[in-house]
């Protein structure tokens, strides 16, 4: 009996992950057909930097890259920037901030996945937002984008997806970070879009609920594989990069797989299978953010938890 309800809790676990990953996808389409539309069509997409676009490349419509975001594109999280920056206007306190970067410390020290509280957590994942509409939030990524994330990004990793736009290929972000927040990122870098964590809305209002679950390990899969559909990608010739071992679901999936800023666990999977290795980081670096990038899986969740938090203490 146990191990039959165990065998049904990782077909349930296996099916929101894989409607995520499909919502994620779909998501991803829609903003790029979106952010086409709006775009002239004779001006190649310029980079915060200034600096003057090459000129194009001749598309390559079946090869593509797909990066992880935290401490792969990112110094650190970004779900926890983006916390910080809703905690100082007042969306829930620096103290819930500081509590749910501790228990986030707690959870990778111990080095165990708590399933009940990864439920709760999943749950209220992105419930605070409920009733807000989605242009506000888009609105407060964009400063808080400009804010706290612009000069966290890691230049060896932008340089690398350059490498792939000037190749002609389409870059994804694909992060568990909510997929406005993503879109915003990849959009400032210059990219082509964001796969992420997609929270339901109705007339571009949020109701409070995920659409599946997190966009996390085999969630990541999923949405790589959904977006290869739908855009006519051959996934031996797209490339994945990625810092966390939690994502080897995703880096298995594609043709090449290139480990950056990896975790311990990362860098014995990819020692094991020859993945390449490139570390960006410096000693001090790596001190200056090592509560942040210690927010992975449960990243999403967790900081939003503080905001739940904080809107019982106001009713």
């Amino acid at each position: 009996m146990a191990l039959w309800r165990a065998r049904g809790k990782g077909q349930e676990r296996e099916r929101l992950a894989a409607l995520a990953g499909e919502a994620s996808a779909d998501a991803a389409v829609a903003m790029e057909a979106a952010q086409v539309a709006t775009l002239d069509v004779a001006a190649p997409k310029t980079p915060d930097d200034g600096e003057p676009a090459p000129p194009p490349a001749p598309p390559d419509l079946t090869a593509a890259a797909f990066f992880d975001v935290d401490n792969t594109m990112m110094m650190g999280a970004s779900i926890f920037h983006f916390a910080r920056g809703l905690a100082a206007r007042k969306y829930f306190t620096s103290s819930d901030l500081a509590g749910f970067a501790w228990q986030q410390v707690k959870f990778r020290i111990g080095g165990r996945e708590d399933k009940q509280g990864m439920q709760s957590s999943r749950e209220q994942a992105l419930s605070f937002v409920a009733g807000r509409t989605v242009e506000e939030m888009v609105a407060v990524g964009e400063e808080i984008y400009d804010e706290l994330m612009a000069d966290r990004i890691w230049s060896g990793t932008r340089a690398l997806a350059q490498m792939h736009l000037d190749a002609g290929q389409r870059v994804w972000l694909v992060t568990a970070t909510p997929v406005e927040l993503a879109a915003i990122i990849a959009r400032r870098l210059g990219l082509t879009g964001a796969l992420g964590t997609v929270a339901e809305s109705v007339d571009g209002v949020y109701t409070g609920r995920l659409v599946g679950d997190l966009l996390h390990g085999r969630a990541k899969a999923h949405a790589v594989r959904a977006l290869a559909a739908r855009e006519g990608l051959n996934l031996r010739r797209c490339t994945a990069y990625s810092d966390s071992q939690n994502d080897v679901p995703m880096l298995s999936v594609v043709g090449t797989a290139v480990a950056i800023n990896p975790d311990s666990g990362l860098r014995d999977v990819a020692r094991g299978r020859g993945w390449e290795i490139r570390d960006f980081r410096t000693g001090r670096k790596a001190a200056k953010i090592g509560v942040p990038s210690v927010l992975g899986a449960g990243a999403v969740a967790g900081a939003v938890a503080a905001g739940i938090a904080y809107r019982r203490r106001a009713i």
